[in-house]
């Protein structure tokens, strides 16, 4: 597996991983277009991906103008190889060294996105207006959550 900054030529593959995953997913496929991607990317945020024999089988994105997560998917078939969680770690590290401001995500309640985030050391803090669960991580959370996953690595090795 390597882990690297997503590029614009990603996002064709990226698109796909997206509609594989089983949970949040989009109501009309067509509601994140390339271009929203791209967006992200070069704009908004960053991103990185994994690529398993060239292929794409999980990507990140982070919103730094708005201070939220916009992606983190990974294939079904490579669930639980600790892909997601590496992607996190990327994304979150970057993140914290562009800012101290705490990051916000939405995910669906009851999901194992809900349980892999609160493993991460995510904590709820309400609800948006269309039922997702509303997560954040500050700076000091993160830090002591990724020293704590690296001394503790099997912690959450199902997620």
């Amino acid at each position: 597996m390597i882990f690297r900054t997503a590029e614009l030529k990603d996002i064709q593959q990226m698109q796909i991983v997206r509609h594989l995953v089983k949970e949040n997913t989009l109501s009309d496929p067509a509601l994140v277009t390339d271009s929203d991607v791209a967006y992200y990317l070069t704009i908004k945020g960053k991103g990185w991906v994994c690529e398993d024999q060239r292929q794409v089988v999980g990507f990140s994105i982070v919103d730094v103008k708005d201070n939220c997560v916009w992606a983190l998917f990974v294939n079904p078939e490579f669930a639980q190889k600790g892909i997601g969680k590496q992607l996190h770690r990327l994304m979150l590290d970057w993140y914290f060294t562009e800012t101290a401001t705490a990051i916000v995500l939405g995910t669906a309640p009851n999901t194992r996105a809900e349980r892999f985030y609160s493993l991460q050391g995510w904590r709820h803090i309400g609800n948006y207006p269309n039922g997702e669960i509303k997560l954040e991580m500050t700076k000091e959370s993160w830090l002591r959550q990724r020293d704590f996953l690296t001394l503790w690595p099997s912690s959450d090795k199902n997620y």
